[in-house]
């Protein structure tokens, strides 16, 4: 506005100079102020004038003067804050109020920032705290540092924007959907139990290590992944916001399930270079990057009697005009602000938090963390966010962006000696695009076409060229099925099993509940997994089909140092997601003929003891299939023959069935029990046989876990 009013005099003030910013002291509450006719006082009138609704600007009835709408308290006498409209007799027109409910958060613009879909969530206090989905949760322009609702509740967008009342204190303990509840506390609290994690001590708070970080990890994913399948169950509804990840997210914040809170510059315990994440919670929760939403990360450091922000942390995905170049060991990074506010002005970037503390370590030298996030090709928009090692900052400089803002911009360097992370992403793209040949190659695709994916053979250690010959097979073949209990019908699902539908034969057999989610994910674990089968009417890509469709990563069978040869995945591979299944030939063996057997280094004995793995399977069961099945991939098998045993396994079986009229057909199949990135070896647990005397092979896992042998 050009003009100000000043309510002792009456009279306007000098033109306001639009350049100065004013140190301007947030509002406390606002009072109604309801009109009176003149001379008369509603708190000094013992009978004073009825309320009368008008609009603001008239036209107003007689004995009623326009009025100022609200009062603003600050805790001393109230004082006027909005001007009247034109007809009021002041001297500057000022526009009609714009209504506090559309003050929301705002979509940035591509001038500056990025078209970022954000949402925001209520916590427990006054302020709200806006987070973004996983696909765009690298805004660097983020006012609100940290997320303060990390120790109370944060609902969905819908919940917040319909409940109508602020929700204080304790997390929300319930989601309805469609007349059914979901007890998320409980859900929680069971698998904190089992993992004993309902007193989370301060030292593992933190400070972490590898099974610190691991555990916390796996708990929130199986929490998230648990409240997928129960919501989707209850809530058939297109487009909800139910946002697990949040959810869960939030309870193991509120409950201190956390570790490495403590803030550090340099590497992050239990945390390894190259190490990947789908979820951006899933940073806050291990200590690799505190804010929720901002790109920078940073802390305070005692400076003589003053103290100084130091960066240490930045999350960099693509959002700004951020640049790497050729050299994956550089990286331009642009500061965080120089976007369109609320109120659709643009301004320029200020050195002030994120930025100063990027500045403040340029001078100090102190190292940050990178994470690279990068786009997850498999589930658009989505990023995956790499942890790609520390970095020093060696220049910083101020230039125009798109817009014609004033942008700051810092060049980091990654420190030397560090395990490849983004520079092998990078190197594996140019692989896919032919633009660099793979080292080591032998065969570009050892399936001859049995798999929708090639699966490279690969052998840069050694002058070996191959393993030994096999034909290869993409699924367990059954010459007779097992004979089933009692006839199945099959489904009658034409557009695909659908999550919550009663009626369908295939969800009764699961419990009620999906296995898997829209995206392919195994939402739970249980002794036995009941897919469609040949009787059922399901199209081919139904959910409930997930191990029928192959292998769906980029896999390379390569030769290790000194355990034969191995399996790894050029793509990320996401915890829950389907690998593979054990195919071969059914064997039927005896304890008489057990010695015999064992001269197959390929047999998979569905019939051993398995280990519980107490971060998936709950400790008081044991992990056995329901039916004795031998299956050996010496002469017939596909790529699940070239996993390697480990004691610390990355790889779980889980028993899947699949029935028809004539039988039961049982199938090994293998999913990721955490994230795995690229290149990493897929290794699974091989079990203990009956005979534990008998196949003792000595183990060269390397795993700090490792016992010494295996079977």
């Amino acid at each position: 506005m050009e003009q100000g009013f000043n309510s002792d005099s009456n009279a306007p003030s000098a033109p306001i100079d639009k350049s100065r910013v004013y140190d301007v002291k947030p509002l406390r509450s606002l009072v109604p102020v309801f009109p009176n006719t003149p001379g008369m006082s509603s708190i000094s009138t013992p009978n004073p004038t009825p309320f009368v609704c008008v609009p603001p600007s008239g036209p107003f009835p007689a004995g009623v003067q326009p009025f100022y709408p609200f009062m603003v308290s600050n805790g001393s006498q109230p004082t006027m804050t909005r001007n009247h409209s034109a007809n009021t007799g002041f001297n500057s027109g000022i526009p009609d109020p714009v209504p506090l409910n559309s003050f929301r958060t705002p979509t940035p613009q591509a001038n500056g920032g990025s078209s970022r879909a954000k949402r925001a969530y209520k916590t427990s206090g006054s302020a709200s705290v806006v987070i973004e989905d996983d696909g765009y949760s690298d805004a660097q322009d983020q006012s609100d540092q940290y997320a303060s609702g990390f120790g109370t509740h944060v609902t969905d967008a819908d919940d917040a924007s319909n409940s109508g009342k602020k929700r204080r204190g304790r997390p929300k303990r319930r989601v309805v959907g469609n007349g059914a509840e979901i007890d998320v506390e409980s859900v929680a609290n069971n698998i904190l139990t089992l993992f004993k994690l309902k007193e989370f001590d301060e030292i593992r708070k933190a400070n972490g290590d590898k099974d610190t970080t691991a555990t916390v990890l796996l708990v929130y994913d199986l929490i998230r992944r648990t409240l997928t399948q129960l919501e989707e169950a209850s809530d058939n509804t297109p487009g909800g916001a139910r946002r697990p990840d949040l959810k869960s997210s939030n309870l193991l914040m509120t409950k201190g399930v956390r570790t490495n809170n403590l803030k550090r510059t340099g590497h992050v315990p239990g945390v390894d270079v190259g190490d990947i994440f789908f979820f951006r919670m899933e940073l806050c929760l291990v200590g690799l990057h505190a804010p929720s939403m901002a790109g920078i990360d940073y802390m305070s450091v005692k400076v003589t009697v003053s103290e100084d922000p130091v960066a240490v942390s930045i999350v960099s995905s693509g959002g700004y005009d951020d640049d790497d170049g050729d050299d994956t060991n550089v990286l331009i990074y642009s500061g965080q602000g120089g976007v369109q506010r609320r109120d659709g002005q643009m301004f320029d970037q200020k050195l002030e938090r994120g930025n100063l503390a990027l500045e403040k370590s340029l001078h100090r030298g102190n190292d940050v963390r990178v994470i690279r996030g990068i786009k997850d090709t498999s589930n658009a928009p989505g990023k995956i966010y790499v942890y790609d090692g520390v970095y020093k900052i060696h220049e910083s400089w101020a230039e125009k962006n798109k817009s014609g803002l004033n942008v700051f911009k810092y060049k980091l360097i990654r420190q030397p000696g560090q395990p490849e992370a983004y520079s092998l992403w990078k190197s594996i793209q140019q692989w896919r695009d032919g633009t660099a040949g793979r080292p080591g190659l032998i065969i570009p695709d050892l399936t001859s076409g049995a798999e929708t994916q090639p699966v490279a053979l690969v052998n840069d250690t050694d002058g070996e060229k191959g393993p030994a010959h096999f034909t290869y097979v993409a699924s367990l073949k059954y010459s007779q099925p097992f004979s089933a209990s009692k006839p199945f019908s099959g489904c009658r699902c034409l557009g695909g099993c659908q999550p919550g539908d009663s009626s369908c034969p295939c969800n009764q057999r699961n419990d009620g509940l999906l296995p898997y989610s829209s995206a392919g994910v195994l939402l739970t674990t249980k002794p036995v997994i009941h897919e469609c089968g040949q009787s059922c009417q399901s199209p081919p890509n139904c959910r409930n089909r997930i191990s029928q469709a192959g292998v769906k990563f980029r896999l390379e069978v390569f030769k290790t140092k000194n355990r034969g040869w191995g399996l790894r995945s050029w793509d990320p591979i996401r915890a829950g997601s389907f690998i593979c299944e054990y195919a071969g030939d059914i064997v039927k063996v005896t304890a008489s003929d057990f010695e015999n057997a064992n001269d197959d280094n390929y047999i998979f004995d569905a019939g051993r003891y398995y280990e519980p793995l107490e971060r998936v399977y709950d400790s008081n069961s044991s992990k056995k299939a329901p039916f004795p099945l031998v299956i050996s991939a010496k002469s017939n098998g596909n790529v699940s023959r070239f996993m390697n045993h480990s004691c610390s396994p990355n790889v779980f079986w889980q028993p899947v069935l699949r029935e028809s009229n004539s039988g039961v057909c049982l199938h090994i199949a293998f999913f990721a029990i955490h994230h795995i990135p690229p290149m990493q070896e897929l290794v699974y647990n091989y079990g203990i046989p009956t005979e534990a005397d008998r196949g003792k092979k000595k183990c060269l896992c390397g795993s700090v876990k490792c016992r010494g042998h295996f079977y």
